[in-house]
């Protein structure tokens, strides 16, 4: 299987988006997935469920660096209540559209993984909205945007290979 690209799309929807309304930064990746019949949620699984090792390394790195800013830990966004999309917390769904996200003290985070189905595959997108709130929030995104470009082009781009995460039993 030739491995998938994903792209940057610049003609992504503008602000406001309904997922986070007070959005002031967005972004937005693309990647086609031939022969699949994805939903939302089974991309959002194989996107966000398993990242690599060195993901998890840079996570581990952010976790400290940020500590001590009062920013909560990669890990710390998950409840009892809530279904999970690996890390991140679902805010809503449907068949063709899943939000994942989470607010905290610097920025409010959402990723929006959208699929559409045509000439027999599934297009998935990755928007990503952020409304920073604070001087802080614009120096952690302006600092994080590098890796975040990497890690989601990878995780698109892993999607027809990635196993998809499953949500614990109840």
């Amino acid at each position: 299987m030739q491995p998938l690209t994903a792209r940057p799309i610049k003609s992504h929807p503008p602000l406001p988006h309904p997922a986070l309304p007070g959005a002031d930064w967005a972004d937005c990746f693309q990647v086609t997935v031939p022969g699949s019949d994805l939903t939302a949620i089974e991309a959002a699984r194989r996107a966000l469920g398993h990242f690599p090792p060195w993901v998890q390394m840079l996570m581990t790195v952010r976790d400290r660096v940020v500590a001590p800013f009062g920013v909560k830990p990669s890990t710390v966004h998950s409840a009892s209540d809530m279904e999970m999309v690996g890390i991140f917390p679902v805010v809503s769904q449907s068949a063709d559209q899943v939000v994942v996200g989470f607010d905290d003290r610097h920025l409010d985070f959402r990723a929006v993984i959208d699929v559409s189905h045509a000439g027999g595959g599934t297009t998935v997108s990755a928007m990503t909205l952020v409304k920073r709130k604070i001087l802080f929030g614009r120096l952690y995104l302006a600092a994080i945007t590098p890796f975040h470009n990497l890690i989601v082009s990878t995780a698109l781009a892993n999607l027809a290979s990635a196993p998809v995460s499953r949500p614990p039993s109840a």
